[in-house]
């Protein structure tokens, strides 16, 4: 039976087999992961139900997702979620109370937030994850962006326009202008994956990893 104070993604429920694809090939069998901006908690309970030996620790920053957080988590049997925190990723720095924001994660992940919030919001996901991403973690950061030499699809120029329509801080980010701030974190684009609906999913490690 549905539990009530489910939220629904279309979206999410769209791309996810997708990103899992990508997140199986990508990480170890065991580890800790750290979702920022988990919304609806779709993706929380899908990957976490496909990553049995993953800790994932949800974390949004309006309460108000949490019922759905859990909910989906419940309904998917995925044991391995955390209790939803929460989290503002321009507060510098992140929480290190309750003791999961103390400790370093393999895997941050991050999904669809970059171009509906202020571009400080880039900044402080950088700088948050370069914090508590574990030596040899990954930052994944997933959904639409522009790219200097590659043609924008129509769709997401008139999504960009919609958003920049809600909110003049809003909009799609350069690719360039994120691995800039990622940069300025000691982080470093390690991989870039296209996906179905004109979106791509970023793979960022510590700049000295590969130094």
């Amino acid at each position: 039976m549905p539990i009530p104070q489910l939220q629904h993604s279309p979206a999410a429920e769209r791309n996810q087999p997708a990103i899992l694809a990508q997140l199986l090939a990508l990480l170890a069998p065991a580890g800790a992961a750290l979702e920022v901006a988990s919304g609806t908690g779709q993706h929380a309970a899908h990957f976490a139900a496909a990553l049995p030996g993953w800790s994932w620790q949800p974390t949004d920053q309006q309460a108000t997702h949490f019922g759905s957080i859990s909910g989906w988590a419940a309904q998917a049997g995925a044991r391995n979620v955390r209790p939803p925190l929460r989290l503002d990723v321009l507060q510098s720095p992140w929480p290190s109370e309750p003791p999961a924001f103390g400790a370093t994660f393999d895997l941050i992940y991050c999904a669809n937030m970059l171009h509906i919030a202020p571009w400080a919001c880039c900044t402080g996901l950088m700088q948050g994850a370069a914090r508590h991403l574990a030596p040899g973690g990954y930052l994944v950061t997933y959904g639409p962006y522009l790219e200097d030499g590659v043609p924008t699809a129509p769709g997401n120029l008139s999504f960009d326009a919609s958003l920049r329509a809600q909110d003049a801080s809003w909009g799609i980010r350069r690719i360039e202008d994120v691995a800039a701030v990622a940069a300025e974190a000691g982080l470093q684009l390690a991989a870039r994956h296209a996906l179905p609906a004109n979106n791509l999913l970023l793979v960022w490690t510590h700049a000295s990893r590969n130094a």
